[in-house]
């Protein structure tokens, strides 16, 4: 039994980001997940999950989760079966991811302290300091084992398919930057919505509750986000991203991006 979600209301709410109009844009079941693109079909649990679009900068998100505890997250989302609907996550996620920032960073990994903020089990900074980082720490409140966050400020500070997962991201932005150096540089990943978002609504795959999946940002909405916190973002890809208030001299390449 899943526990009750907040009440949705036809009204329309502010958006998380920019504060604009969000009216109801489309209900899913709670098992829902991203896995679903792959074949996976997990049996209906019965329980909608509404989420809604900013008018404005067209953020799309779902309040139903916004009264739940870090304890019922980990009951009903993070829980054993976790892995069923995001397969990545345990080992081949987290070293590709190792692999690009070894790559981006090259002979500067010596002199980076790398914080991983919602790393999971631990492994992305187990490969960085094989590579070669000489520090890099995994903070995680969702984890057991990596629930405090280390001191310090950080040079780099990485968060990989995280933002998506906050149910008050701009919050969630403020805390991940607690631990940022000034300057350094977020590199981080969360998947934007395509030109042709409007074609799927959320049907698109990487709406997915199950996956705790409950913001999902377009650009407009990203670069408000962290234009709040005075940083400006350049992304590599549609899921690839770097937030910086000035980037290194070795990464100013990117910038234009």
């Amino acid at each position: 039994m899943i526990d009750p979600l907040k009440p949705v209301t036809t009204a329309p709410t502010l958006c998380k980001i920019c504060g604009g109009a969000a009216p109801l844009y489309g209900v899913v079941d709670f098992n829902k997940s991203c896995e679903e693109a792959n074949g996976l079909k997990l049996s209906l649990a019965g329980v909608p999950v509404y989420y809604r679009r900013c008018a404005n900068c067209h953020f799309v998100f779902t309040d139903a989760f916004d009264d739940w505890s870090a304890d019922q997250f980990k009951t009903h989302i993070y829980n054993d079966d976790y892995r069923m609907v995001d397969p990545d996550y345990k080992t081949t996620r987290p070293r590709g991811n190792a692999e690009v920032v070894a790559r981006l960073w090259g002979e500067h990994q010596k002199d980076t302290r790398v914080l991983d903020y919602g790393g999971g089990n631990g492994e992305f900074c187990t490969v960085l300091r094989e590579s070669g980082f000489p520090a890099a720490e995994t903070f995680d409140p969702m984890v057991p084992e990596f629930s405090r966050r280390p001191d310090g400020k950080f040079d780099l500070v990485t968060s990989f398919e995280t933002l998506e997962h906050l149910p008050d991201p701009m919050a969630g932005i403020a805390s991940l930057l607690e631990s940022a150096a000034d300057p350094g540089v977020v590199l981080f990943t969360t998947l934007l919505q395509p030109a042709e978002f409007d074609n799927f609504g959320v049907n698109w795959w990487y709406i997915g509750p199950r996956n705790g999946h409950v913001s999902i940002f377009s650009k407009q909405a990203l670069t408000i986000a962290w234009s709040r916190h005075r940083y400006q973002v350049a992304s590599l890809r549609d899921n690839i991203h770097l937030a910086f208030r000035n980037l290194p001299p070795f990464l100013a390449h990117l910038q234009k991006r």
